[in-house]
């Protein structure tokens, strides 16, 4: 069965895109920050077990198995959100600081699972993605769509995409965030 994968990187509007699954009537999974522990040491096993029991996916781990998934899972669809590289990197500070996680030390390095003093270690895997993305679907353009929600897109982009008709409610705009300032991190934005 096709399945839809939301392979743009945590923070590029991910939980919209999840929350417009849902409201299409999707089965849509969770963030599987859980699945850490498998794909570093290179099992895949329990990810594809988790994709065989729901429609469509976003955030981690999609984006950084996606030419895994293509070949599991065939005439899946594919969705990269992304947003302008300065924006991503404030919110990924913002939002992460100094907090380490096992999956970002999967997606950005051993010695990077902060982004807080890794800003430019982020960037370039961000920006590495998004042209892998584009490399590997170069010759396949119904199979992925590219789609900024901070650039107006919305359902007249999506909905088609997905082959389902726009529903009559508004597009989902969620988990916007203030940069100014994180709670609880105790720093304030480095960037102007």
């Amino acid at each position: 069965m096709s399945k839809i994968f939301g392979i743009g990187f945590h923070k590029t509007g991910t939980t919209t895109l999840d929350t417009a699954f849902q409201l299409l009537g999707y089965n849509a999974c969770p963030v599987r920050t859980d699945l850490a522990n498998s794909l570093v040491k290179g099992d895949l096993k329990p990810t594809l077990a988790v994709v065989r029991k729901f429609d469509a996916f976003q955030d981690n781990p999609w984006p950084i198995i996606f030419k895994e998934l293509d070949e599991a899972f065939p005439g899946s669809k594919f969705i990269m959100t992304y947003r302008a590289d300065e924006k991503w990197l404030k919110s990924i500070v913002n939002s992460f600081g100094t907090d380490k996680t096992l999956m970002r030390k999967w997606i950005y390095g051993e010695k990077c699972g902060a982004p807080l003093g890794n800003e430019q270690v982020y960037l370039a895997r961000y920006q590495k993605h998004m042209i892998d993305v584009r490399a590997y679907f170069k010759n396949r353009p119904n199979d992925l769509l590219e789609i900024c929600w901070e650039d107006g897109d919305g359902w007249e982009k999506l909905c088609p995409f997905l082959g389902v008709a726009i529903p009559h409610v508004p597009f989902p705009h969620a988990n916007k965030g203030d940069y100014s300032r994180k709670k609880g991190k105790g720093f304030l934005w480095l960037f102007k």
